[in-house]
């Protein structure tokens, strides 16, 4: 469940909101909210948020949905997986906005897609980081998809979290919303 959780926050965060901003931008949506007072700051704490809250709903449907299948954790701690995927939501948020901000629609689609397939398959997501090639394996563990991975399958399961993952995921965040707020473009 945590591995399903946290591809949906890369789908969610990362894929989705990405392509649907670099088509907004593309089709012009987004240089006519650049002359209001909105700010590429506030537009992105906004998708960030309106994401997040996608995503609480989508962390109730995916735990409802594993509870009928028999899936029964044994010792949740909710607010820190809620934590967690507040800052993998603004990190996975930030990477795709960064991309969408300055990619044509084209390429930025491309490109999410293509992201979005290396950090599934060397992300600790599907593939455990352990079963990868040593070198692979050490470079694995400190993208943000494998730290997201280890820190949700720690809060659903024996709460012990690693505090230089949530260090490494919080830093991720705080660089990738940065980057998106001082890269990202209103128009082509």
């Amino acid at each position: 469940m945590p591995g399903i959780l946290c591809l949906a926050v890369i789908s969610t965060a990362m894929v989705s909101l990405g392509i649907a901003t670099g088509f907004e931008r593309s089709y012009g949506v987004l240089r006519r909210l650049g002359t209001t007072p909105l700010g590429t700051r506030r537009l992105v704490m906004a998708k960030v948020s309106a994401i997040f809250i996608i995503e609480i709903a989508q962390l109730a449907l995916l735990i409802f949905v594993g509870q009928l299948l028999g899936w029964n954790p044994e010792r949740v701690n909710l607010l820190q997986v809620l934590a967690f995927l507040f800052v993998g939501t603004s990190c996975f948020s930030g990477i795709g906005l960064t991309l969408a901000g300055r990619l044509r629609a084209e390429v930025n689609l491309a490109a999410q897609n293509g992201l979005y397939l290396a950090l599934l398959l060397l992300g600790g997501v599907l593939v455990s980081n352990d079963e990868l090639p040593n070198s692979l394996g050490n470079i694995a563990k400190v993208l943000p998809s494998s730290l997201l991975s280890n820190l949700l399958r720690a809060s659903f399961n024996d709460n012990t979290v690693a505090p230089a993952d949530v260090a490494f995921l919080s830093g991720w965040a705080v660089a990738a919303c940065t980057c998106a707020v001082f890269s990202f473009r209103w128009s082509d």
